[in-house]
């Protein structure tokens, strides 16, 4: 059996489409509808249904790509097994919160393209729910998510740790030092928030509309370094982890407004698949990620 013919079974059934797992690939559509037919006279089973330009797997093709998920992982490891480690060389996929990536890259990026120059990342910026999916059609190789908690017995969690969360603001602005602050005491004020519907942004809303509240923002923007500066100009309020502002607020730039009974679980969480073999290249990812954006004291769950 040529494992060539079960990547591309592997490809085909993962984008549900010949054409696009041709383009993965840099084959022809022809060479593709050729290897999938090899297989399935070698396995006397049909594989796909093709039905009105439609490609879905079969029960026995379901059957199958457990095997060829299994067989094309430990070719992989194989492969890596041979190479000397100091060596290593490949291109990871890292999907992660856009609001993460300054902390993820900022200083550190250059030490580990010293420590492994074979190896070339991809940051993916992007929404949880679009991570999900590029994490399950193996588009990204692991995610870096800031979200509620996420379980699920298909998922390895690497690392984990609570983030907290603060509405801030200009040390000028009359809430700063306030005690007893309530959610209604801010409604007045104008907001300037990330997009709706991403990560923290969608939890706020949620938090609010069981109060019967809504934040109708003056701007919605991804860059929580602009967000920043935006506050410190006095533009309005915002709702920010505190990592992303506690240089700011260390320095006297901005205040954390403390509002009572108005906590959100916010957690940051890397991840992967847990059929995923974790390369050599991978784990090197992975340890990157965790000496830059958890604590020492985070344990790695088991």
């Amino acid at each position: 059996m040529d494992i060539k013919n079960l990547i591309t079974f592997i490809q085909v059934a993962e984008r549900s489409s010949f054409t696009k797992a041709a383009k993965a690939l840099g084959y022809s559509q022809s060479t593709v509808s050729f290897q999938i037919k090899q297989l399935e006279s070698e396995l006397n089973s049909q594989l796909f249904e093709r039905i009105n330009h439609t490609v879905a797997l079969t029960e026995k093709g379901r059957e199958v790509l457990k095997y060829a998920h299994q067989i094309h992982r430990l070719t992989l490891e194989l492969g890596e097994n041979m190479r000397d480690e100091k060596d290593l060389r490949g291109r990871i996929r890292l999907a992660t919160a856009d609001s993460l990536c300054e902390s993820l890259l900022k200083e550190g990026f250059p030490d580990f393209r010293t420590r492994h120059p074979g190896i070339s990342l991809k940051i993916i910026a992007a929404g949880t729910e679009e991570m999900f999916r590029l994490l399950n059609h193996n588009e990204a190789d692991a995610i870096l998510t800031l979200d509620s908690h996420i379980y699920d017995t298909e998922y390895r969690i690497i690392r984990e740790e609570q983030i907290n969360m603060h509405f801030v603001a200009h040390p000028d602005c009359p809430l700063a030092g306030r005690p007893g602050l309530a959610i209604p005491d801010l409604l007045p004020y104008p907001f300037i928030l990330t997009e709706k519907g991403m990560s923290y942004r969608r939890l706020l809303d949620e938090r609010l509309a069981g109060l019967s509240l809504e934040l109708k923002p003056v701007l919605e923007i991804g860059s929580v370094r602009l967000l920043c500066s935006l506050v410190e100009q006095e533009a309005g309020l915002s709702f920010l982890p505190d990592y992303v502002t506690e240089g700011e607020v260390q320095s006297g730039r901005l205040v954390r407004l403390h509002v009572k009974d108005f906590e959100l679980a916010i957690w940051k969480q890397l991840l992967c698949r847990r059929d995923k073999w974790i390369s050599p290249q991978l784990e090197s990812v992975l340890q990157y990620c965790v000496e830059r954006e958890f604590s020492q004291l985070t344990r790695t769950p088991g």
